[in-house]
């Protein structure tokens, strides 16, 4: 390609960089610069602090519960998607007669938004007229439990949701790298006596594993800034007890209008997801496809 033509393509291409640059780097700039600062809204404050923001996090009792929530939601969410994925992912791929229909039932969840399915979920979960508990009592006519006014039980809630949903799209992820497993490797090692259990952990796992890995760095990252599901589901509660971080900024900035120390849970967060994208395409990089 000659000069004249680069240069066009530049020309042409410049306006929605800038645009994008402008967008994307100017409000994570001003966000560091706003989180050294104690800015409240509605006492008109705007006050430097230095990193007072950030030590308060560790301080904030309501913080402390909504860091703890986000690690077991993110924990158990992706055991969840591990086992269940790949457990999934292994019954679509065998050779029955309605392969293609089965597939596409399960995307269903995936297809449907999350602020449905979380508002859905709400009256589900519901003790007098909800879909959950009147399944159990078709084996237990006494059965009773408000679910979503529990602490623990609101927690397996939402993470019961979020698994739900997403589950079909991770499990498809899988199943697109069985499709590069030979059928000739399964031949061998069965000629070689190797029942399926020897195969899925001698042959299958090994070979997924590259994949899992990268997998399991993006939906890690997805689940830890999951915020619709809490927020049409259970508001954060009951008390605190449901309110992911990405839920506590939203808070903190347009509820209690404490912009400041919203801002410096972002960064902390921000941090954390650029760590983590780090990981992920150093990764990928180690992936053969």
């Amino acid at each position: 390609m000659s000069r004249k033509y680069l240069t066009l393509a530049w020309v042409l291409v410049l306006p929605a960089l800038l645009i994008r640059l402008f967008t994307t780097i100017y409000p994570i700039l001003e966000t560091f610069r706003v989180s050294f600062y104690d800015i409240k809204l509605l006492r008109g404050l705007h006050e430097f602090v230095g990193f007072r923001n950030y030590i308060d996090i560790f301080h904030d009792s309501k913080m402390l519960t909504s860091i703890e929530f986000t690690v077991i939601f993110v924990v158990g969410s992706m055991i969840g998607h591990l086992v269940l994925g790949i457990a999934l992912a292994l019954i679509l791929n065998m050779k029955i007669k309605a392969q293609k229909v089965l597939r596409t039932i399960v995307l269903l969840p995936w297809a449907m938004p999350m602020v449905v399915i979380a508002m859905a979920s709400k009256w589900a979960f519901n003790n007098d007229y909800g879909l959950i508990n009147d399944f159990v009592r078709w084996f237990n006519p006494s059965f009773s439990m408000d679910w979503l006014i529990h602490t623990n039980t609101a927690r397996y809630a939402v993470i019961a949701v979020d698994l739900w949903k997403d589950l079909p799209f991770f499990a498809i992820l899988i199943l697109a790298g069985l499709q590069f497993i030979s059928s000739d490797m399964y031949e061998a090692a069965k000629i070689d006596g190797a029942g399926p259990i020897r195969s899925f952990f001698r042959i299958t796992l090994p070979l997924l594993s590259k994949n899992i890995w990268v997998l399991s760095i993006f939906f890690t990252m997805w689940r830890i800034t999951s915020f619709d599901v809490v927020y049409a589901m259970t508001s954060g509660g009951p008390g605190e007890s449901t309110a992911l971080i990405a839920y506590r900024i939203t808070t903190e900035a347009f509820t209690n209008l404490n912009t400041g120390y919203a801002a410096s849970i972002a960064v902390v967060l921000f941090i954390v997801m650029a760590l983590l994208s780090g990981l992920s395409m150093k990764a990928a990089k180690r992936v053969d496809y």
